[in-house]
């Protein structure tokens, strides 16, 4: 397994930072979408190539038929099924929510050297009423508010918000007004999972 990975930022970086948000509104979103309505979470990943940021695969969370199929585990699942797959340093992995521990130990192993993610742990617990990976990372781990370490030997992570806040002005606003988009989307996506969700199978609802 390669160690010290580090990822290495785009000139660009707007327009990295867009390609991200695009991808998860156009390609995430739609799968998403039919997900929540079978009953599953709205969590979802997808992988770009760092050459071109083109997209390689994009996946969403289907608890329903596997407990273990979180949006980043199906995702990963389906990227081994893809015949001629590239190396995973060759590509970013993009979470529209702060990975869990499960989700961050499968990153790992599979060999990134980087994640993006759009809501955080907190969002997930406060917006999404989803509190299970703040719970399970203190209860299990005795990592309290998520304080993982962002950067270490295997990969660096990076809240896409965070990264919009660092720009200056001019070149936030059209970011931020794409995440307010997406918060949209979210917030009624959000709103069918909770509605249907007692009547669910999946163990951690």
């Amino acid at each position: 397994m390669n160690t010290d990975q580090r990822f290495e930022w785009p000139h660009d970086k707007v327009g990295f930072l867009s390609r991200l948000l695009d991808t998860i509104e156009h390609h995430i979103v739609p799968l998403t979408r039919r997900g929540v309505a079978a009953g599953n979470k709205v969590f979802g990943a997808a992988l770009l190539r760092k050459s071109d940021l083109s997209l390689l695969l994009a996946e969403t969370n289907n608890e329903t038929a596997n407990p273990l199929w979180h949006g980043e585990m199906h995702c990963l699942k389906k990227f081994y099924e893809l015949p001629g797959r590239p190396d995973a340093n060759e590509l970013i992995f993009l979470s529209t929510h702060e990975p869990c521990s499960l989700c961050l130990s499968a990153i790992t192993w599979a060999g990134f050297d980087n994640f993006f993610y759009f809501f955080s742990y907190q969002s997930s617990r406060d917006q999404f009423a989803i509190p299970h990976d703040l719970k399970i990372l203190d209860e299990v781990f005795g990592i309290r508010d998520g304080g993982y370490r962002r950067r270490n030997d295997f990969w660096t992570s990076f809240s896409i918000r965070d990264e919009i806040t660092q720009l200056a002005e001019a070149q936030r606003t059209p970011l931020v007004e794409q995440s307010a988009r997406l918060d949209r989307l979210y917030d009624g996506l959000s709103k069918v999972y909770q509605k249907q969700k007692d009547t669910s199978a999946i163990p951690l609802k």
